[in-house]
């Protein structure tokens, strides 16, 4: 999967997403290619249902919507979106948004009347190339809400904060609403995206930890050495976290190769 995560300060120039993703889609052959997020204020969803399907054409069938209920205040005030207060609200939205999605991807013409979109005769052609449709990723923990929307309506799940602990924790909730709601929790894709920054002795992640700090603010995310790393992975695997996803806002080329070198192997 190709995540291109917001890197440094706000006014850093950063391109639109499902702009590059239908670049990507066209010159690779076998990456999985999402969003991480889409927040559901962003855009129209039965907008966003035609943008995706043509996404996922041009991929030959590679996409899965990553979709969430949006927080970035600022980002949507800039833009002149509406920003609903209240994290519920948004939530609804986007369980709102992806029902029309869904319902966009599947009929000939989709008629949907919601608290919040509306969509008369849609005529939503040409279809997505995955059938009978792309998967759906949310983003988000909110453990009565989110996760409650995970269980109906969505392939994978994403967690974004918390340590081994709390996913575990966040695992256990979701598997009580999928019961709850008659979901096998196994055909749930369970997802985890941070920052991963390694250096190959305690020294040398002491001496990185601090330059990069100095220059670009406090290090989120994983930071230790290959061994470490290894034993972080290991213990998302146990927790039953099945993909995970690295953020790499430092552009930092020795982590890179590093994971690829040294912890990759260990989990191939």
């Amino acid at each position: 999967m190709i995540q291109i995560p917001r890197v440094g300060a706000p006014d850093e120039p950063l391109l639109e997403g499902w702009t590059v993703l239908a670049e990507l889609a066209a010159v690779t052959s076998r990456i999985r290619l999402a969003t991480l997020c889409t927040a559901v204020g962003y855009r129209n969803p039965a907008h966003l249902a035609k943008i995706a399907a043509s996404v996922d054409l041009i991929s030959r069938g590679r996409l899965t919507l990553g979709i969430g209920a949006g927080f970035f205040e600022d980002e949507y005030r800039q833009y002149g979106w509406e920003f609903p207060p209240r994290p519920a609200t948004r939530i609804r939205q986007m369980e709102e948004a992806i029902q029309l999605i869904l319902k966009m991807w599947t009929e000939p013409r989709t008629t949907f009347h919601g608290r919040y979109f509306h969509v008369e005769d849609a005529i939503p052609e040409p279809k997505p190339a995955q059938k009978p449709r792309p998967p759906v990723m949310i983003a988000g923990a909110s453990e009565q809400m989110t996760l409650r929307a995970v269980a109906r309506l969505a392939d994978a799940c994403n967690f974004v904060d918390g340590d081994i602990t709390e996913i575990r924790h966040k695992l256990a909730v979701l598997r009580g609403h999928c019961d709850a709601v008659g979901r096998d929790y196994d055909t749930i894709e369970k997802t985890r995206i941070q920052p991963w920054l390694l250096a190959r002795d305690d020294a040398a992640v002491a001496a990185k930890r601090e330059r990069l700090a100095a220059a670009s603010g406090p290090l989120r995310g994983f930071v230790g050495t290959a061994p470490q790393a290894i034993d972080l992975v290991g213990q998302h695997k146990d927790a039953g976290i099945e993909l995970l996803i690295s953020a790499d806002r430092r552009n930092d080329v020795e982590s890179r190769e590093l994971f690829a070198s040294d912890v990759m192997p260990h989990f191939a």
